[in-house]
This record gives structure tokens, C-alpha cells and sequence, in this order.
């Protein structure tokens, strides 16, 4: 059995995680991994062997991975990054007819998780609260600017007053202008979603984020708290989703309500910490798709558990540059 991770990157924890799942069931299964530059890529050199592929938006990007996949008999593969959702979600079926599952969410999902907007409008459905958003023409200071497709707090502003507007995001419809959860008032958590192959909810571990560092939390810790009351009744069952589900939320340190801010189809960056919590979604990854085993409700990880990051070298020796 072999895995193949996608956009490998900096993703050492998870490369790791997977390798040590996988070894469980298999002591000669591979965990592979892609990137743009894997010879700069710290996971691509821990792992059992490394591809280059074009970037995820690239036409021949598909073939180029299917090629990677059926000529390395790989058996699973994990999408980490949001560009490459869409393109693999819409070609799911065709990596299944060539033996190769492909762990990511239905197509309509991912364009809704895709659109900061379509996904207030989920929230809504869901019967989960979202910040507000702002006319441009009539805003409340202070807000928050993000782009309506961005990802890792690309492009995504405070602003305090008028002052600090400029004509590029009040004319930009890339941006959308919204309610700001002010640290001072409102905890921000990473809740990691396990949904099996069915969509139904079988794990809830929110992680309550300390720092956080280029949109990735570098301190978290995990908690059991009404997050996860909320998100079992509201979302035990969400047709399309699949594996692990990133909901990103805000709780107010006075009243205790909890507002929804966006929900991410794939690995979080933070994820190692609920790995380490007990929540193994890689092995249950391994057990549901490769083994075609049932996986039960898990709530029994481990609670304050604190994660404090920090980085890390990989050193290669003979490195050509």
C-alpha cells in the first residue's frame, strides 16, 4: 500500500504521521510525495521518494499525476492545498477507475467552501451564525478585508477607519468587507472534522488558536467546550464531505456565541495536534480506504493539549542546488 501526498512542502508532521500509520498495516508501504520544487521541499526529502509536477492550475497537471500515481502503485492520494481541490474533486472517479483513491470532498462542496460569500450563505443553511458583511458604500468600523477565494490570510487587512481604505478594495470585487472578531473579545478556533466515505461525522477536535504565524497556527491548544455540541448537531451528516474538514470559528469571550468564518475541505495546517491528540485520521484514512473498514465515533482525545511551534532544519548532503 502507498500514499502520495500532494504539495508536500513543509508538511513534515503530516508526511511523517502517514509513514508511521501506514507502516501499522503495511511494514512495506510507501509514503510518496509531489511538489513544484521538491529538492527545496523539507517534506519531499523525509519521504519514501519524491515527483515535480506542474503547479495545480496547469492542464497537464492531472495526467502528470495520474502518470506518478499508476507508475508508482500508489493506492491513496491526500490533496493539501486548496488549488488543487477542485481539480481533483472533478476527477475523483477517474483516479477510482484507475485503483487510486483520491481523499477530497464532492465538487459542489468545494466550490461552496471556495467562496467566502457562498459560505455564508452554508453557515445560514446550517444554522450556524457568520460575521457580517458590509456594504462597501456603508461600512462599520472597525472590519475585516478578505478576498472571496483567497487562502492562508493572503490579502486580508484590519481596517480602523476610513483612512486606511484605499480605492483598490472599494472597487476590487475580490474583496468582500466584514464584521471584525476582535482578539480582545472573541477566541479563535481550528475545529479538524473527520468525515468518513459516507459524509457522516465520526470525529470533532477543536483547537483553540493561541498565535498564529503567516495564517498557520504556530501555539494551539485543544479543547472540549460547546464547539463541539454545536458542530455534532449541526453537522453530523453533510452530504460530500469527505476525510479531514478544517471549520474555522469564533467564540465569544463574553456572551459564548459561536460565529462561523470559513470551512476548509482538507488538512489544516495545525492538524499535527490533534494527531498527537488521538484523533488519527491517518490511519483511518488507511483503514477506510485501502482496508474497507468502518471507522466509529471518536471523542475520547486527549483535552489541553498544547502545541508550541517552532522550525526546524532538514540538512542534504551533495545537494547539486
Amino acid at each position: 500500500m502507498n500514499v502520495l501526498i500532494t504539495s508536500a512542502g513543509r508538511r513534515v508532521s503530516l508526511a511523517r504521521a502517514f509513514r508511521k500509520e501506514l507502516r501499522e498495516h503495511d511494514a512495506g508501504g510507501k509514503v510518496l510525495t509531489v511538489d513544484m520544487e521538491p529538492r527545496l521541499s523539507p517534506a519531499c526529502s523525509i519521504s519514501d521518494g519524491s515527483f515535480k509536477v506542474v503547479g495545480a492550475l496547469d492542464p497537464s497537471y492531472p495526467e502528470r499525476l495520474m502518470d506518478i500515481c499508476t507508475g508508482n502503485d500508489v493506492d491513496l492520494v491526500i490533496p493539501t492545498i486548496d488549488t488543487e481541490l477542485p481539480v481533483l474533486s472533478e476527477r475523483r472517479e477517474l483516479f477510482r477507475e484507475n485503483g487510486i483513491e483520491v481523499v477530497v470532498s464532492d465538487p459542489d462542496v468545494v466550490g461552496k467552501c471556495a467562496d467566502k460569500r457562498v459560505m455564508h450563505e452554508f453557515f445560514t443553511a446550517l444554522g450556524i451564525s457568520h460575521a457580517r458583511e458590509f456594504d462597501k458604500n456603508d461600512p462599520s468600523f472597525p472590519l475585516f478585508v478578505k478576498p472571496v477565494g483567497g487562502s492562508a490570510s493572503v490579502e486580508s487587512y484590519v481596517i480602523r477607519d476610513g483612512s486606511m481604505l484605499s480605492r483598490y478594495l472599494i472597487e476590487n470585487e475580490r474583496f468582500m468587507f466584514q464584521e471584525y472578531m476582535d482578539p480582545e473579545h472573541h477566541d479563535e478556533y481550528t475545529v479538524d472534522l473527520y468525515y468518513d466515505r459516507h459524509s457522516r461525522l465520526k470525529c470533532v477536535v477543536p483547537r483553540k488558536r493561541i498565535e498564529v504565524r503567516a495564517g498557520e497556527v504556530s501555539k494551539g491548544l485543544t479543547v472540549k467546550n460547546d464547539i463541539l455540541e454545536l458542530v455534532w448537531k449541526r453537522m453530523e451528516r453533510i452530504e460530500g464531505f469527505r476525510g479531514c474538514i478544517t471549520l474555522q470559528v469564533f467564540k465569544n469571550k463574553e456572551t459564548g456565541k459561536i460565529i462561523g468564518n470559513e470551512i476548509n475541505p482538507r488538512f489544516g495546517g495545525g492538524y499535527p495536534l490533534s494527531y498527537r491528540a488521538g484523533a488519527n485520521f491517518p490511519d483511518w484514512l488507511i483503514r477506510e480506504y485501502l482496508l474497507n473498514e468502518e471507522i466509529e465515533r471518536f471523542d475520547d482525545w486527549e483535552e489541553n493539549l498544547l502545541m508550541l511551534r517552532y522550525d526546524d532544519e532538514v540538512f542534504i548532503r551533495d545537494h547539486s542546488g
